[in-house]
C-alpha cells in the first residue's frame, strides 16, 4: 500500500478539522445571536463576552496556523486523532460559553462564574495541547517561535488555573483584558502572513 504524502493527507484531515471548528464557531455565533434576539432573557456579563471574543479569535488563529501541517512529510493516524481531539477542546470551550439553557442561572455572570472551573480547566488543557500541536509541526518550527511561545503558554496556563479557583471579579476582568490584548498582539506579530 502506498503511503500518502502529508499534503494529500492534510487535504483529507482539514475537512474533519473544518467541521469541528465550524461547529465551534457556530456555537459562538448562535450564542451571540441569541443575546441579540432575546436581550432580556439573560443579563450579559462583559467578562463572558470577552472570552467569547477571545475564543473567536483563537479559533480563527487555530485554523490559520494549522495550514503549516501541509509541510509535514508524513501524517499518521495518531496525529490525525490528536488533531480531532484538539479541535474538540475548542468545541467544548465554546459550548461552555453558551449553554443550551440558562434557566438555572440569573445571567451570564452567575453562569460563567459557576462553570469557571470547567472553562478554565479546558482552556489550560487546550493550551498544553497546543504545545504538542506545535511540536508536531517539527523541531525547527517550534524553535522558530523562540522562548516567548513556551513562556507565554505556561503563563496562560498558570493564569487559567488561578481563574478556575478564584471568584474575584477583578481578577477575571483583568485576565480577559490581558488575554485578548496579548492574543491580538501575538497573532499579528507572529502569524500575520502564511509562509
Amino acid at each position: 500500500m502506498d503511503v500518502a504524502t502529508a499534503a494529500e493527507t492534510y487535504t483529507h484531515i482539514r475537512v474533519v478539522m473544518g467541521m469541528v471548528v465550524s461547529l465551534s464557531l457556530a456555537r459562538l455565533l448562535n450564542g451571540l445571536a441569541g443575546i441579540v434576539q432575546h436581550p432580556g432573557a439573560a443579563r450579559i456579563y462583559p467578562v463572558h463576552l470577552g472570552w467569547v471574543v477571545f475564543m473567536f479569535l483563537f479559533l480563527a488563529h487555530f485554523w490559520w496556523w494549522e495550514y503549516r501541517l501541509h509541510a509535514l512529510p508524513v501524517i499518521g493516524f495518531a496525529a490525525y486523532l490528536f488533531l480531532i481531539a484538539f479541535c474538540a477542546l475548542f468545541f467544548f470551550l465554546c459550548a461552555l460559553l453558551f449553554p443550551t439553557s440558562m434557566q438555572d442561572y440569573d445571567g451570564y455572570e452567575h453562569y460563567f462564574l459557576s462553570r469557571r472551573t470547567w472553562f478554565f480547566g479546558f482552556l489550560a488543557g487546550m493550551l498544553a495541547t497546543d504545545l504538542v500541536d506545535t511540536a508536531l509541526k517539527g523541531r525547527d518550527y517550534f524553535l522558530s517561535l523562540g522562548y516567548e511561545y513556551p513562556a507565554r503558554t505556561a503563563f496562560y496556563i498558570v493564569l487559567s488555573i488561578i481563574a478556575a479557583i478564584t471568584t474575584d471579579r477583578r481578577y477575571h476582568a483583568a485576565f480577559v483584558v490581558f488575554a485578548l490584548a496579548y492574543q491580538f498582539y501575538w497573532v499579528f506579530r507572529v502569524y500575520d502572513l502564511l509562509t
